[in-house]
């Protein structure tokens, strides 16, 4: 089963281009640090500034280096059925373990339209999907029995939920049954989150805290909670950092401090600013990652 800590990988970019020597050594370091799993080409991959060639290169970079290691999860998602369809067939060709799809943004489908967008994705081949609820971005919710529904579908396993609504685990629980994969979308709220039965989290901050992240989610999947609460109290202030200015751009500076990448992303993506670079520097500390 899918669970536990799984980074939205970033892709780190050089003079323009894809560096991929940075992105197959960042693969392999995020599983020798614990990781669970990794999402390829998610929104904290820059998938909006990805041409569809791009789109997939990543996608057949991440598999080919993980060599199985560890679940790898494509973002597939878009807003036009037809384009999602295509790349859950790319992904499902080159060895990708399952699909990240986000419920389309600015068309703002209507619940029957949800409905057709995932039935579809679910009927164009056999690769398990897991939706991406996130309204602060794609502006649509998918409410309870819409997801119900699709649930029943054969190749629909989870949700990774970015409502930062911990409670609504409780009864996705309830309309979708217990073995229905629920990951939290949010790093903040993923301690509540697991308490309420999720099993684990589509993380950010995992890209610079792999092993602090997987030890997080190790101890709540275990039950302890005690062990667990110390360890947010670790990554909280990275968890506040990471999102003081658009996503991936807090991150990709901690990853450039880290050596892991050059801090540069795509336009119109900026990189931070001198005083959000002092929080991280701090957060990074205060997480023993920095010294």
């Amino acid at each position: 089963m899918i669970k536990g800590s799984i980074p939205a990988l970033i892709t780190p970019f050089k003079n323009g281009e894809i560096d991929k020597n940075a992105l197959e050594d960042l693969v392999d370091w995020q599983i020798e640090e614990g990781s669970n799993g990794l999402v390829a080409v998610g929104t904290t991959g820059e998938s909006p500034t990805l041409s569809h060639e791009e789109h997939q290169e990543v996608i057949e970079i991440i598999v080919k280096k993980s060599k199985g290691r560890v679940p790898v999860i494509a973002g597939a998602g878009s807003n036009n059925t037809r384009e999602s369809v295509n790349l859950m067939k790319f992904a499902k060709k080159v060895g990708a373990d399952a699909a990240l799809i986000v419920t389309p943004y600015y068309n703002k489908p209507n619940q029957k339209g949800l409905h057709l967008h995932f039935r579809s994705l679910n009927d164009c081949c056999d690769l398990p999907i897991i939706i991406y609820n996130i309204p602060g971005r794609s502006i649509v919710d998918m409410d309870l029995l819409t997801l119900s529904s699709l649930s029943k579908l054969k190749n629909i396993i989870g949700i990774k939920d970015a409502t930062g609504d911990v409670s609504r685990v409780s009864d996705t629980r309830k309309y979708c049954g217990e073995n229905f994969i629920q990951l939290s979308g949010e790093d903040a709220s993923a301690l509540g989150f697991n308490a309420h039965g999720g099993v684990g989290c589509i993380s950010v901050i995992a890209n610079a805290a792999p092993k602090l992240s997987a030890e997080f989610q190790k101890a709540m999947l275990q039950g302890d909670y005690k062990k667990a609460l110390i360890l947010q109290d670790k990554l909280l202030p990275l968890h506040r950092a990471t999102f003081l200015e658009p996503s991936p751009a807090p991150i990709k500076y901690a990853l450039n401090k880290l050596g892991k990448c050059v801090n540069e992303l795509r336009a119109p993506l900026v990189t931070v600013n001198e005083n959000t670079q002092k929080i991280m520097d701090n957060a990074l500390r205060h997480a023993e990652l920095l010294n």
